[in-house]
């Protein structure tokens, strides 16, 4: 009986260590994507002249913080903050954006 055991008890803590770096990487996202919603509204829906990131699609949204960062799409605010976020990040944000709903 232990040599079964063992094993099943080993997949159950290897399983609970994976979802809980799934939570963390949830968590990050979450929480650099409520730094945008300070100007995009809350939940990124704008109350004004700036867009919304509702629903944005991700490709999109990807290509824009990477254009901001290098500078080919012209912003002062928008460099600032995108020169601070990873491609990863630009990507998990996306993605974030692109799951909430209009």
């Amino acid at each position: 009986m232990p040599r079964i055991i063992t094993p099943l008890a080993l997949a159950g803590f290897v399983g609970l260590a994976l979802s809980g770096l799934a939570g963390a990487a949830d968590i990050h996202t979450k929480s650099i994507s409520s730094t945008c919603m300070s100007c995009h509204g809350p939940g990124g829906k704008s109350l004004g002249a700036i867009p919304s990131l509702t629903g944005l699609d991700k490709a999109y949204f990807v290509k824009a913080m990477k254009d901001f960062k290098s500078g080919a799409r012209p912003s002062t605010i928008m460099k600032r903050h995108a020169s601070g976020y990873t491609d990863a990040e630009f990507e998990a944000m996306g993605a974030y954006f692109a799951g909430l709903k209009k």
